[in-house]
């Protein structure tokens, strides 16, 4: 563990606790590291409709894009759990499907195969955009 990575996971954790979750109780915390150093989080903001719920990945990587940086993302720390136990389950919390392919449009843009830090109980998991998502669809697959 690196203590810039272990900083970045603790982050998630942290931005995890502003959560609004009343309906699954499931808090999720994102932390982007740019390539100056500076740190984006967000967190889950759920919708009684749910599909109309924010995850924390997209929040945080809609946040870097409305400030103006959006091609400075280059790592991803993400950590979740039930409310008061973020960061605890024993297998790593992965960002869900859709945000993936969110993740994947910004790998895109930076052309950078993304890593991705998984917070759980001992610490977290690394892994890069493509092991989370092989076949993902891309700018280059409309042309």
């Amino acid at each position: 563990m690196t203590d810039s990575t272990q900083k970045l996971v603790q982050l998630a954790i942290e931005a995890a606790q502003t959560a609004y979750a009343p309906y699954s109780n499931f808090h999720v915390g994102t932390a982007l590291l740019l390539d100056t150093g500076e740190i984006i989080t967000g967190s889950n903001f759920e919708n009684a409709s749910y599909g109309m719920t924010l995850c924390a990945e997209t929040v945080a990587i809609a946040k870097a894009n409305s400030d103006g940086k959006l091609r400075a993302i280059r790592e991803i720390a993400v950590a979740g759990g039930l409310a008061g136990h973020v960061g605890k389950a024993a297998d790593p919390i992965t960002p869900c499907g859709r945000c993936r392919q969110i993740i994947k449009e910004v790998a895109d843009l930076t052309d950078t195969d993304i890593p991705v830090h998984c917070a759980h109980a001992t610490g977290y998991e690394t892994f890069r955009l493509s092991e989370l998502l092989p076949h993902g669809f891309g700018p280059a697959n409309l042309k």
